[in-house]
């Protein structure tokens, strides 16, 4: 107490420092799912569990595991560079708070920048009244991470959209012919899910998905 008394008397312990700390450890959970590779990770996860119809399996604690480790996987190479840039200077006392926070920010927009579409980055540019630059880093991040996650959401549901396809043509097939068998009471949900999920293991689904995912990213 006493510790938190000088800091606000401006002794060793910044006030101010000590609320950015507490205002990232609260925005944390935002920035992991609209800055990062989480958001289309998840979103594609959930278009392919739609899509197979298996409802609650595999279950939303492991879809948003199996995101959250991919989502490690993608980053591993930004979150190096934050870790080497910003972060241990400020733990060995070479750089203040403020420099770190700007350090930190240059390779997370480099990473939103590289699998942000021009066209969105710009037409957020424009509303913003921002003069064009010619290094799109120099624009603030206020900017970058809104563009990042329109960008993001188009090819996620792009992805769920081409994810559809085949399953939607089991399901076709399958309403046709108990439709010529006469038996058109019968849903057709329940005979093409044994289908669609012996399509998934044959093409070895899981593998090829994360693999695309991973690839996807810039």
């Amino acid at each position: 107490m006493s510790d938190l008394l000088s800091g606000l008397n401006g002794g060793s312990v910044p006030a101010l420092d000590m609320l950015l700390s507490v205002t990232l450890v609260a925005l944390l959970p935002s920035i992991v799912i609209m800055m990062t590779s989480f958001m289309r990770i998840i979103i594609v996860l959930s278009f392919t569990r739609t899509a197979m119809g298996v409802q609650q399996t595999p279950p939303n604690m492991v879809l948003v595991g199996c995101a959250l480790f991919l989502t490690l996987f993608i980053m591993r190479p930004t979150i190096n560079e934050v870790n080497t840039e910003a972060y241990r200077p400020y733990r060995d006392g070479e750089i203040t708070q403020e420099q770190a926070m700007k350090r930190a920010e240059t390779p997370m927009k480099k990473f939103m920048l590289r699998n942000t579409e021009t066209a969105t980055l710009n037409k957020f540019v424009d509303m913003a009244d921002l003069e064009k630059e010619s290094d799109p880093v120099k624009y603030p991040i206020t900017v970058v991470t809104p563009a990042f996650m329109t960008s993001e959401l188009k090819r996620a549901f792009m992805a769920g959209f081409l994810l559809y396809l085949p399953f939607l043509l089991i399901d076709i097939v399958v309403a046709t012919t108990l439709m010529s068998m006469g038996m058109a009471m019968m849903p057709p949900t329940m005979v093409s899910m044994p289908f669609k999920l012996l399509l998934f293991i044959t093409v070895d689904g899981w593998d090829l998905l994360f693999s695309s995912l991973v690839h996807s990213f810039r």
